[in-house]
């Protein structure tokens, strides 16, 4: 008898969009009813959430050509916790940039390589085009055709892990 599979998705958003962002993935996942989905905010996750996990999605905002703070912070807190004990299992990352994300989603990347995890999907990147201080600082409503994006790789991470492809 095969234990239910889990997907942790852990994210931190400071103007809602890559909130968002993580809900759709969220409601895409728990759409599979074999998967267990938590959604941690990053400072709310640590090493017992990780290693209780078959699956990650890591959702962050773009800051400063980044990845923000408090997920850098779940990431310290985390990382040699779970070092060697989370070999071969599937991620995926979410990033809201205001310019293009890319570094963002290199930071995670660099992370999940150091874990020995394999990425399911490319960054999942949704560019606001804020550049102004005003902008950068507003509340984003992320448009429902880049909410759909997410969701959708929600579902095919959940459908993944409960099929055992990854």
């Amino acid at each position: 008898m095969s234990t239910a599979k889990s997907l942790l998705i852990v994210y931190h958003s400071m103007t809602g969009g890559t909130r968002q962002m993580a809900e759709s993935a969220r409601a895409g996942a728990v759409a599979d009813t074999g998967v267990k989905v938590r959604l941690l905010h990053a400072s709310q996750a640590g090493p017992d959430d990780v290693l209780a996990a078959d699956g990650f999605i890591f959702a962050t905002p773009e800051n400063l050509a980044g990845m923000s703070g408090q997920l850098k912070d779940f990431f310290d807190r985390c990382y040699y916790a779970v070092l060697d004990r989370v070999n071969g299992r599937a991620y995926a990352s979410l990033i809201c940039a205001g310019s293009d994300g890319h570094n963002a989603a290199k930071q995670i990347e660099r992370i999940a390589t150091g874990w020995r995890l394999k990425p399911m999907a490319e960054p999942l990147i949704v560019c606001t085009h804020a550049q102004t201080t005003q902008a950068i600082l507003a509340p984003k409503h992320i448009a429902a055709e880049e909410l759909e994006r997410c969701r959708t790789l929600g579902e095919a991470m959940a459908a993944g892990l409960a099929l055992g492809v990854f």
